[in-house]
């Protein structure tokens, strides 16, 4: 798992996977934000796996250790 974190427009992306190819991403949900209290979109590739998460006002609603540094496990 990745997590980088843009301050300049406060949006974090989870990557699930190791790699990501470009196009892999078929289908993008976005999350009501009313329920989860921002912007939340999950990546899914052709197979219906879930590759990543998209965090839009990341400082809002991610802790702010994996703002700061960032992780990769």
């Amino acid at each position: 798992m990745k997590v980088v974190y843009d301050s300049s427009v406060d949006a974090a992306y989870i990557q699930l996977v190791n790699v990501i190819e470009p196009g892999a991403v078929v289908f993008s949900y976005p999350c009501d934000p009313k329920h989860v209290g921002g912007m939340i979109h999950l990546d899914f590739d052709a197979h219906g796996v879930l590759v990543g998460i998209e965090v839009l006002a990341a400082s809002e609603l991610l802790p702010s250790e994996i703002l700061e540094t960032g992780t990769e496990t």
